[in-house]
């Protein structure tokens, strides 16, 4: 977790509280303090200990950067060795290093140096060392900092697992420091205490220019050589080559702007690269004095005549006469732009390959190339598959290469079976490891948001099997402050219905996205909406008194009414757990029209329950507490459609983690897949997304976010084939139970639905089982039915009474039979039978 609060003076004070230790926050802070630094260019101080990592900001940041915190663990190399260079551990440890190697020799062997002066010779040391990237002490400094004194891989571990949201991240604001935040500030104190003014520009000193080469030598950094694809390596080269269909020359002036982008070529090369005759363009080009035909390593070729200057200063080619001037006059560096261009219309190649085109030696090549390298246009390592020795690239060529290999071992990746995806989406949603405390709730509430949940299960299934210990009271304290708004979704008939959850923030901006009901008609309903669009947020009493010609019970039900409409919704969920328990205590569950309760059930929810009548009449039924308000007044109606629709895909990707078609369907989303597809291709296209076909039989239009995939991959892995995961049983209509809505149920001879007051026993992701709590009825799932799945699923159903979430489970029918009939024999001793 970090906790955030304001020092004396106004500025910002971040605390990260973690138990990883000194090894991981100490290159944590520094990666944190150079990517703060990027990005708000502003310096940014940090400490770090065993027990944390503190930060302080300028006041003059509006935002704390919070996402900023969990830094990319791909990019986490690279970050530490452009920022270790920078820190006084860097300085410390070279003067260690320097005096191992000799290089700070004493005055007299028989006296030891004073400290102050070792620092000062290692400071004039690496102030010249520094000029020199390949300095072997520059070099053993950094190897030393990134893996002796770092523990880097453990670092990229966790803040892998912070991507997958495998460990979350919980902020805190507080007036004041917390006492876990005051033992990391006491050692804040103390280093700051009686730190000098350094001028801004020492703090700042330059980064070292580190030679990457050996510095990826010393710290066994994996070479390319085993991730790019041989296929990609000649497809690139083919194209850059303008040999591929598309990219050849189609008149004569594209033969001309062939010779200026791939360089000098013999006839044949040019009619390769040509669907024209290359001998007619190329005399009329020479006609023209466009053209020049020169020696080139024993070769009659053709070149621009824009480059005739550099082919003459470099190669010493004869020129023919008559060319203008312009190209003629003296170029700088002539031969290392004929080497530049070699490296950039070709994939890796070695120096003899550039030596043997342009007929140089191979000494004159490597300088050329060694200029380039210095100049950051090219790259040297080991890049073809099956190479024996170190290439030289082109950077964009390289860059190109590697984004087509990844892109072809995406679509090579094998997806996951659908099994793997229930097990993901369980552990995704936090069922398997649930959390505690309001901060719990309130991110269970972010990835609920929006969703349509049945009511009944709201706080009986779907929000304790999310966070341990729910109570009421958590949820209520987010509703009655505002921050939280509940909203029907439509009635299921009886008392129940469907709502939705959102942040009050949100909700302008994600509600207009989803299908919304039918409105409903009636003089009742017209008089409270009148009423309430006239008075504001009003409770019981104004709203009778506002409502004529209409009975307590007919205002209520059509009160309610509205409310599964989405049209009311209330600043409490106490008249929403009325009304539900007024359908659990009844003595009729008979179905009832989707247009409201009962005129009974409304009649019973209205009867005072005790004999003090008058307190009743004053704050009025237990399901009409509360103020009552429009929905619409929460939505102004100017939100762009588009913008709506973006926070919508979003929500759903944050939700599901990987967001698949029939997902998106079973969301009620406005204009269904269609209406999102749009703008989850445009997510893709920017790379806030990614599409693949990751779980199989899912179709391929497939979107997730790069920490869901990863997450993914791992539910994959088996570490223990004779692993039995705990049972877990879920409502039907739980957004983390996928049978019925993302995957089909298994085989069964019996009929499983996701309806409200059904739940599925699942183990590992596996579904063992359907139980309706209201008909009794138990469906098994075929290969599921043997003695140790048995025994979970009874488990699993005694479980549903011990943790309070019914009264009783009794098994009336199995697979739609009655229970001693439904089985046979060799089964049947060890079937559950009932549960209380």
């Amino acid at each position: 977790m970090h906790s955030t609060n304001h020092e004396n003076i106004g500025d910002w004070r971040i605390c990260i509280h973690s138990p990883f230790g000194t090894p991981v926050h100490a290159p944590w802070a520094i990666a944190l303090e150079r990517r703060l630094l990027d990005r708000l260019g502003i310096p940014v101080e940090t400490m770090w200990g065993d027990d944390g990592i503190v930060l302080r900001l300028p006041e003059a940041i509006d935002r704390l950067p919070i996402d900023e915190l969990m830094i990319d663990p791909d990019e986490l190399t690279e970050v530490l060795v452009n920022a270790v260079p920078q820190t006084s551990l860097f300085a410390a440890r070279f003067r260690e290093c320097a005096a191992r190697a000799l290089l700070l020799p004493r005055r007299r062997p028989d006296q030891r140096t004073p400290l102050w002066q070792q620092r000062q010779k290692a400071a004039d040391l690496l102030a010249v060392a520094a000029k020199y990237p390949t300095f072997p002490i520059l070099l053993e400094t950094s190897r030393e900092c990134l893996q002796d004194v770092f523990d880097v891989p453990a670092l990229r571990d966790i803040l892998t697992q912070l991507r997958s949201r495998a460990i979350r991240m919980v902020s805190v604001d507080t007036p004041k420091a917390s006492p876990f935040a005051q033992s990391l500030l006491f050692n804040w104190i103390a280093a700051y205490m009686y730190e000098g003014d350094a001028p801004l520009a020492e703090r700042r000193a330059a980064a070292l220019a580190l030679d990457r080469d050996l510095l990826d030598d010393l710290l066994g950094s994996e070479e390319l050589r085993e991730l790019l694809d041989a296929e990609v390596l000649a497809e690139v080269e083919l194209e850059l080559q303008c040999v591929v269909e598309g990219r050849r020359a189609r008149n004569t002036d594209e033969v001309h702007d062939l010779l200026r982008r791939v360089g000098d070529l013999t006839s044949d090369e040019v009619s390769l690269r040509s669907e024209v005759d290359a001998a007619a363009a190329l005399g009329e080009l020479m006609a023209q004095r466009r053209a020049i035909q020169i020696v080139v390593a024993g070769e009659q070729r053709f070149a621009a005549a824009e480059d005739a200057a550099r082919y003459r200063d470099a190669l010493g080619c004869a020129l023919p006469l008559g060319l203008p001037q312009a190209f003629t006059d003296p170029v700088d560096t002539p031969l290392v732009e004929l080497v530049a261009r070699f490296a950039r219309t070709r994939s890796p190649f070695v120096t003899r390959d550039v030596a043997a085109r342009l007929g140089l030696s191979l000494e004159r090549a490597a300088v050329a190339l060694a200029t380039l390298e210095a100049a950051n246009r090219v790259v040297r390592g080991e890049f073809r598959p099956l190479g024996a020795e170190r290439e030289w690239c082109d950077t964009e060529v390289l860059r190109l290469i590697r984004r087509r290999s990844l892109a072809r071992l995406r679509k090579e990746v094998e997806p996951v079976d659908q099994l793997t995806f229930a097990r993901f989406l369980a552990e995704w949603h936090g069922v398997t490891a649930p959390s505690s405390g309001s901060e719990a709730l309130v991110e269970v509430l972010t990835t609920l948001s929006g969703a349509s949940l049945v009511a009944s299960t709201l706080e009986t299934d779907v929000l304790p099997m999310r966070v341990r210990g729910y109570r009421p009271v958590l949820l209520d304290d987010l509703c009655t402050s505002g921050e939280v708004v509940w909203i029907g979704a439509g009635s299921l008939g009886g008392n129940d219905g469907r709502v939705r959850l959102f942040f009050a923030d949100q909700l302008a901006t994600l509600l207009p996205a989803f299908e919304q009901n039918e409105k409903v008609e009636g003089h009742v309903h017209d008089q409270i909406r009148a009423a309430l669009a006239e008075r504001g947020a009003s409770f019981w009493g104004q709203l009778r008194a506002a409502v004529r010609g209409a009975t307590d019970a007919e205002l209520l039900a059509a009160l309610w009414d509205l409310v599964w409409s989405g049209e009311v919704t209330n600043d409490s969920l106490a008249p929403l757990r009325a009304m539900l328990l007024g359908a659990r205590t009844g003595k009729s569950a008979r179905a009832l029209p989707a247009a409201s309760p009962s005129r009974r059930a409304a009649a019973r929810l209205v009867r005072p329950r005790h004999s003090r009548t008058h307190g009743v009449a004053r704050s009025g039924p237990p399901a009409a507490q509360g103020r009552w308000s429009l929905v619409s007044q929460f939505v102004d109606g100017t939100v762009a459609t588009t913008q709506s629709v973006h926070a919508l895909a979003l929500q759903m990707l944050e939700r599901h983690g990987v967001l698949t078609r029939e997902a998106v369907l079973a969301e009620g989303v406005r204009g269904g897949f269609a209406g999102v597809y749009g703008v989850l291709k445009a997510l893709e296209e920017r790379g806030t997304v990614r599409r693949g076909y990751f779980v199989d039989g899912l179709g391929g239009a497939q979107f997730a976010v790069s920490g869901a995939v990863d997450r993914l991959r791992a539910c994959k892995e088996v570490t223990d084939p004779d692993y039995v995961g705990t049972p877990v049983v879920l409502a039907a209509t739980d957004p983390a139970q996928p049978y019925g809505a993302s995957i089909d149920w298994p085989a069964t001879n019996g009929r499983a639905i996701r309806s409200a007051g059904a739940m599925v026993v699942l183990c590992d992701g596996d579904a063992l089982a359907w139980f309706d709590v209201r008909s009794h009825h138990l469906v098994t799932f075929e290969q599921r039915t043997d003695k140790p799945g048995w025994a979970a699923v009874a488990d699993a159903l005694r479980t549903l009474v011990k943790d309070g979430r019914v009264r009783s489970v009794e098994i009336r029918k199995i697979n739609g039979e009655a229970h001693d009939d439904s089985a046979p024999a060799t089964t049947k001793s060890s079937r559950p039978r009932c549960a209380t």
